[in-house]
């Protein structure tokens, strides 16, 4: 059954069994921020791309040094999924407490040993629309939405940094809280609107990626653009689709990388692309998408000067 309190999870050779604990202030990542998350949706008791979080626990584990048994934390997470049935599982992966004083850690084995800590949440993800993958898989698509374009930037990055699930996204809680605000300002004055997303830059003036999500779009062609259905099969093989580079800032998503992969062997690959103001008038289709939620297609953009960029209907 899902728990509402944080699970401490067998990582290492250190621990066997799963506890109930409670995080203490001592925890590296709530004192400096040092580890990763990811989250997990559960479907009929499955985690959906389980494969992609594979492969970020291998990879984060390997960039923040970490020594994490991902394999073994998998199928102990793969048995929550089963318990779960629907939902979320949130993974938050930390370094133990160290002998040594301040954000130092130990040269060591004791340094690069790590903490998992696990929530569930049950909830009814939307998975009404879906779009079928070569591999057999699907993934969802929400509702059509709007979205906005934030005064909030997110920081550039080392390069040894870029693109992790870090446990440091006070930069994205400041523009989810600025997005929060403008939701909330038509619903005040009586107008119901789906403003979903915001598309946030960061410090070099790249628009990157929304507050919880990455970002895919296509531009005007010299030849007239084709409306999208997005019921149909072939909407993401449909036109030549751009995501930014995540190789300063960012976070580089399960489902932005499931949509890579999926069309790497087509007549269009995605191509990795900055996306810079000059660009936003010349959008011509636009999606945010994460491992939850999928695919999120926008019907327009609202700019900083207030402009509206509308995209081809689907």
């Amino acid at each position: 059954m899902p728990s509402n309190n944080w699970l401490r999870l067998p990582a290492s050779d250190d621990m066997t069994e799963a506890s109930v604990a409670t995080i203490s202030p001592d925890n590296r990542g709530l004192a400096y921020g040092d580890g990763f998350f990811t989250t997990m949706g559960v479907i009929d008791g499955r985690i959906l791309w389980s494969d992609y979080h594979h492969q970020r626990l291998i990879s984060h584990a390997k960039a923040l040094q970490l020594k994490l048994d991902s394999h073994s934390l998998l199928t102990t997470l793969q048995g929550h999924a089963q318990q779960l049935a629907q939902g979320m599982l949130k993974l938050v992966v930390t370094r133990a407490v160290q002998d040594v004083q301040g954000y130092g850690y130990t040269p060591s084995t004791s340094g690069s040993a790590c903490e998992a800590w696990l929530k569930t949440f049950a909830m009814t993800l939307n998975t009404g629309k879906q779009l079928p993958l070569s591999d057999g898989r699907f993934i969802p698509v929400q509702p059509t939405s709007t979205a906005v374009c934030l005064s909030s930037k997110i920081a550039c990055l080392p390069s040894s940094l870029a693109g992790l699930k870090s446990l440091n996204r006070l930069d994205n809680v400041l523009a989810s809280g600025e997005l929060q605000r403008m939701q909330a300002e038509p619903l005040a004055a009586g107008i119901v609107t789906r403003l979903d997303e915001g598309l946030l830059r960061d410090m070099s003036g790249n628009w990157v990626e929304g507050t919880m999500s990455n970002v895919f779009y296509q531009l005007s062609e010299p030849t007239p653009s084709i409306n999208i259905n997005i019921d149909a099969p072939n909407y993401l093989t449909t036109g030549q689709w751009y995501t930014p580079s995540m190789a300063q800032s960012g976070v580089a998503g399960v489902m932005r990388q499931v949509i890579i992969d999926a069309l790497s062997d087509t007549e269009r690959p995605v191509v990795i692309r900055s996306l810079q103001d000059e660009d936003l008038p010349r959008v011509t289709q636009f999606f945010f998408c994460n491992a939850l939620r999928g695919i999120m297609p926008m019907s327009s953009l609202r700019l900083l000067s207030g402009d509206i960029v509308d995209f081809a209907p689907i």
